[in-house]
This record gives C-alpha cells, structure tokens and sequence, in this order.
C-alpha cells in the first residue's frame, strides 16, 4: 500500500486588524479577521520536516498588519484580500497559491445631540461581510457575501398544498410570520469591479426582494432574491443562499380564556427548516477553484 501526501494549505487564522484612518478630524474605522493560507511545494515539511519551503504563520500574520500600513489602510476587503494573495503568490517563488479568507465587522458613528460623533462608535446589527480570494498560480477568483442577515415578515407568507403523510401534524397556513437568518455567497466573474458599491447593492436588493415578495414558500423567496442580484448585477456568475426558517408558533391562549389573532407567539429555535440554493446565470464563467475552499452549503 502506498501512501501520499493529499491536498493541503497552511496559514494564520483569524487575525484581528482594526485599522483606524486618521487623515480628517472624522475619523473612520475597519476592523476586520483575515485568515491566511498558502500553497506550494509542501511534500518535504510534511514527510522529513524540512521546512525550506515553509513561510512561518507568524510571518503571515504579521504582513497582514504590515500590509495594512503600507498600503494606507484596507479598504474594500476584496481587493486587500487580492493585494495579499498576489503578494505571497508574487514574492516567494516557493508559493504557487494563496487563500485569503476576510470577515468584516460594521461600525456606526454615535449620534449625538450635535450629529454624528467624529471618532466614537457603535457596533452595528450582527451581520458580517465576507469575502474568500483565490489565487493559484495567474488565475483569481472572488467570492464575497454576508451571514448573519437576520429578516422578518409579519404577514404576507403562506404556506399550504403540500404533501400529507401519516405523521403529517403541520397546518396549512394564509399567513405566517416568515423569518431566517440569511447567508449568502456570491461568485465575481472576474477582480476589477467597485466591491464596496457592488456588496451594498447586493444587500440592498436581498432585503427590497424579502420584503417585497408575497411567499408561498422560502423557497420562492430565495429564489427571488437571487433573481434580483444576478439581473441588476452582470459581474455576478452566481449566488448561493442558506437560509434556516426560524419559526414562529401561534400561542393558544384560550386556556386563559383569550383569543389569539396572530399576535402572540412562540419563537422557536430548533428544530428548524434550513433552504439552500444555488442561483446562477446559464451563461456565467466556470468557477474553477472559486468554491473549493469556501465553508460549504451545496
């Protein structure tokens, strides 16, 4: 029986950066956790321990820092996260690859009696950016989104005409409260795109869909969702949702004597129904090494 070396990468994850911008009296805040992974000729650290060829995590992390000095700051995480995988990639001629994995973390300006504060802030929501660059060899690939992105309809959602089976108890329904937790990922075609303007857009046209669309099902939602990205965004090949159904369970009150007109329930937290989906463009670029190393739904 022979045995080899299979697939790897190694690197420095979850490095903490927050960069503060300085140049106006406002100042501006980002703060975001780069995870760095490199690709190469690896077979020897692996089987003999020499590590020749082995650029140290530590160095990893610190580049990040130092890159983020360097280069005046990160910007849109996309293109710091280019920027460092074509600089491993570039310098180290013992490095074919890079994975450059990056969260973003949103901040407010506190609102004050006098505006907006100069230089305090505030967490906003939970929701995180995301972004994972792959670079092998000359070739590049984006894939950005957001988890977290948690939404809510009170009316306008039904569900009803499904199969019935023995141990069917659920009932149909005209309207429910319909609510997830979205997470989305979305491939680029392509690395020259305005992915601060694109990423809001996104955003934006996910939550104008979720409003707008009387559901039969999460199903129907997702999908146009997705529709609505890919239609008003041509640089976008495809984009993938999770989206866990976070129920909402009518309270009988008549115990107690009381009526319930859909306003009191119960918020369930498992189990729950979770829908994934792959919405994508018949036309759009392979995705070659895009979606290989990216936390995986579908």
């Amino acid at each position: 029986m022979g045995i080899r070396l299979g697939d790897n990468q190694y690197g420095k994850a979850e490095v903490r950066l927050v960069h503060i911008d300085r140049r106006t009296d406002v100042h501006r805040i980002k703060d975001v956790n780069v995870t760095s992974q490199l690709r190469g000729d690896l077979e020897e650290v692996h089987t003999v321990g020499d590590n020749g060829t082995c650029l140290p995590t530590d160095t990893q992390k610190n580049t990040v820092y130092a890159k983020a000095r360097e280069w005046g700051g990160v910007g849109a995480v996309e293109d710091f996260a280019l920027r460092l995988a074509r600089h491993f990639v570039d310098e180290h001629d013992y490095v074919s690859g890079a994975r450059q994995e990056i969260e973003e973390y949103s901040w407010d300006r506190i609102a004050t009696s006098e505006g907006p504060h100069d230089h305090s802030f505030v967490r906003s929501g939970a929701e995180t950016r995301t972004t994972v660059v792959t670079k092998e060899g000359g070739r590049e690939w984006v894939v950005s989104g957001f988890t977290g992105l948690t939404v809510l309809k009170s009316t306008g959602s039904e569900f009803h005409g499904y199969p019935k089976t023995r141990y069917t108890t659920l009932q149909e329904t005209t309207d429910r409260i319909l609510a997830t937790d979205v997470t989305a990922r979305w491939r680029y075609a392509g690395t020259s795109h305005d992915f601060d303007k694109a990423y809001a857009s996104i955003r934006a046209l996910c939550l104008e869909a979720f409003a707008n669309t009387h559901s039969l099902a999460l199903q129907q939602t997702l999908f146009q969702m997705g529709t609505a990205v890919l239609e008003a965004h041509p640089e976008v090949a495809e984009i993938r949702f999770s989206m866990p159904n976070k129920h909402h369970f009518l309270v009988d009150l008549s115990p107690f004597g009381l009526d319930n007109p859909n306003e009191v329930f119960f918020a369930a937290d498992r189990p729950y129904g979770r829908i994934e989906a792959v919405v994508e463009r018949d036309d759009a670029p392979e995705p070659g090494d895009a979606w290989k190393s990216v936390p995986a739904f579908l």
